[in-house]
């Protein structure tokens, strides 16, 4: 079968997905049953593999409740098996896929794999976009990244626990996580905060968060609240849902994958795997947005001088405050966030 997004030659491209499917509410990503079981099976593997797990977290100073976060997200625990050739898929999206220049080098990625490995084919399973393995990594990732943990001569991300464990912490220490660094914390934000203090291009030390009012979501003190350590302010939905302030180490793994909320479900997940409790602020509901309508504002805000980030219709931390800076500048309620009304006002 042909992977999403693909058209023989002389057939016509399918429609861009990415323009017309739903943009929903971001809580929705954060399925309480689906957190309790990661986090209950989780809690189970860190005890089976915590020797592996010490001598891996010793190695790459990523901690064990990460690593296995990573592991439970992707694969969840490698129970969730790719049931693809990799080089039947990669060939396939290379030739007529839509995004031929990112898959050409991992074909050729997955051919070195079967070259200098010496994997037969038919191992080198993966998902149906190329991703492989436990760790579910891209063939030019696991070339640079994977790991013979367990010292059989092999990097075996597919049926070796401790060498799908050691990869997913090569990746992250590799990327520059820091060691002795939460990813973050869940925070009040006061309403005279503007929102659109959000993102990577706007850190401040902690100390001075603590200055504008921040405060834990439990309404203590915000951990190390005298400190000058670089925090980022991240609102996933705005106003509308729970905040946080997030190190570096928060965009270390968005290294492993570009979204904010899978970042925040890794580091969330992690927190639940040491006895943490759920978000304490809930995310409000918000009406579906067509992407194609998301695309549209974010060209209308743009013609306007504001930095929305990639026109792409998805709501990155970028078009979130491009949306709380137009509120503020035309006196309406900050949000931070899309909704349809805001639509035939953005002119």
């Amino acid at each position: 079968m042909e992977p999403a997004g693909t058209a023989a030659p002389g057939q016509t491209t399918p429609r861009d997905d990415q323009r017309q499917a739903e943009f929903q509410n971001p809580g929705l990503y954060f399925s309480e049953s689906q957190l309790t079981s990661l986090a209950a099976a989780g809690g189970n593997l860190l005890k089976q593999w915590a020797n592996a797990l010490t001598m891996i977290e010793q190695r790459y100073g990523v901690p064990r409740e990460i690593i296995v976060a990573i592991w439970g997200h992707e694969s969840h625990f490698g129970r969730v098996r790719p049931k693809h050739q990799a080089v039947r898929v990669l060939a396939t999206q290379a030739f007529m896929g839509r995004r031929r220049t990112l898959y050409y080098p991992e074909l050729l990625a997955v051919l070195r794999i079967l070259e200098q490995d010496q994997w037969p084919e038919e191992t080198l399973l993966s998902s149906w976009a190329g991703a492989m393995g436990q760790p579910q990594l891209l063939p030019s990732k696991y070339l640079r990244y994977a790991v013979d943990a367990d010292g059989d001569g092999q990097r075996d991300i597919w049926r070796s626990v401790p060498d799908s464990l050691a990869s997913i912490a090569n990746y992250l220490h590799e990327h520059g996580w820091t060691p002795g660094r939460s990813w973050g914390v869940e925070v009040q934000v006061p309403a005279g905060v503007p929102c659109s203090l959000e993102g990577p291009r706007q850190g401040k030390p902690v100390r001075e968060w603590a200055q504008l009012g921040l405060a834990h979501a439990d309404q203590t003190s915000l951990p190390d609240k005298n400190s000058d350590a670089i925090a980022f302010l991240l609102m996933p939905a705005g106003r509308l849902g729970p905040a946080f302030l997030v190190s570096e180490n928060f965009y270390v793994l968005k290294q492993y994958n570009e979204s904010d909320l899978y970042a925040l479900f890794v580091g969330h997940l992690a927190d639940r795997l040491r006895g943490g409790s759920s978000f304490r602020a809930t995310w409000a509901p918000t009406d579906p947005m067509q992407r194609r309508d998301i695309w549209a504002m974010q060209e209308r805000l743009q013609f306007q001088g504001h930095d929305v980030g990639k026109v792409d219709g998805l709501i990155g931390f970028a078009t979130r405050t491009a949306i709380g800076q137009w509120q503020m500048r035309n006196q309406r309620a900050e949000t931070c966030f899309p909704d349809p009304a805001l639509i035939p006002m953005i002119r």
